[in-house]
């Protein structure tokens, strides 16, 4: 059973939903949460706000985003999530019967559904790994808010070019160079950044003016005073 997954097993193994889970216990624990793959075209959507949100998933490959869409069709990225990357699991901890957001596909993408362990007659307590489930998902959802703290930081900004530097300079730290790959192209990264494409573009365009960054696509390096200043 699950053979088909066996080739994501040492993925799946580092991700922190599984810490403290070993590879002989891995295919009870997929078998217990009722697991299933599905994949995903590109632009196409994965899962559309309304449907219930009684799952957890994980990106197995390619690329997917948290969408919300306001009242006038106008599209916000909340996250930007790859391979490796879990989904779901804040609308389960909530409690909320269904997603408050369109799940996107960015890429043709392969993705793992798991059925929550919140919900516990699926183990019944006997499960030697749910205490350790739920742990581990605790801990998820407490650094996933530390994230969506930094982005409301971001909306926080007031113009374009606040916002553009408070993320570029945050990728940067975490990168720990001045040179760095964003998971974004020009529209994704407005859509996060909640500002106009061709406003963000404009404000692109100045900070390379002004000697501040180089970009290239979705590459871009920071400037000092000294450095190499190809990309």
């Amino acid at each position: 059973m699950y053979s088909d997954l066996q080739e994501y097993f040492p993925m799946l193994l580092t991700n922190p939903l599984f810490e403290g889970i070993s590879e002989s216990q891995l295919p009870l624990v997929l078998q217990t949460l009722e697991s299933y793959t599905k994949g995903y075209a590109k632009e196409s959507f994965v899962k559309n706000s309304g449907e219930a949100a009684d799952f957890i998933a994980i990106v197995l490959s390619g690329e997917v985003y948290l969408c919300q869409n306001d009242y006038y069709g106008n599209r916000t990225i909340i996250a930007s999530l790859t391979t490796g990357s879990l989904f779901g699991e804040a609308f389960v901890c909530s409690g909320i019967p269904t997603l408050p957001m369109d799940i996107w596909a960015a890429s043709d993408c392969h993705i793992l559904f798991l059925q929550s362990p919140l919900i516990p007659h699926r183990c019944d307590g006997k499960c030697d790994f749910y205490h350790r489930l739920i742990t581990n998902l605790l801990g998820i959802v407490a650094r996933k808010n530390l994230y969506l703290n930094q982005k409301l930081s971001y909306a926080s900004k007031r113009t374009t070019r606040e916002k553009l530097l408070a993320y570029l300079s945050d990728q940067a730290q975490k990168n720990h160079s001045n040179q760095f790959v964003i998971p974004f192209n020009r529209q994704g990264l407005a859509d996060f950044l909640g500002v106009e494409r061709s406003a963000m573009s404009a404000e692109l365009g100045k900070l390379v003016k002004e000697g501040i960054l180089e970009t290239k696509k979705n590459r871009f390096r920071l400037l000092g005073d000294s450095g190499d200043r190809s990309i």
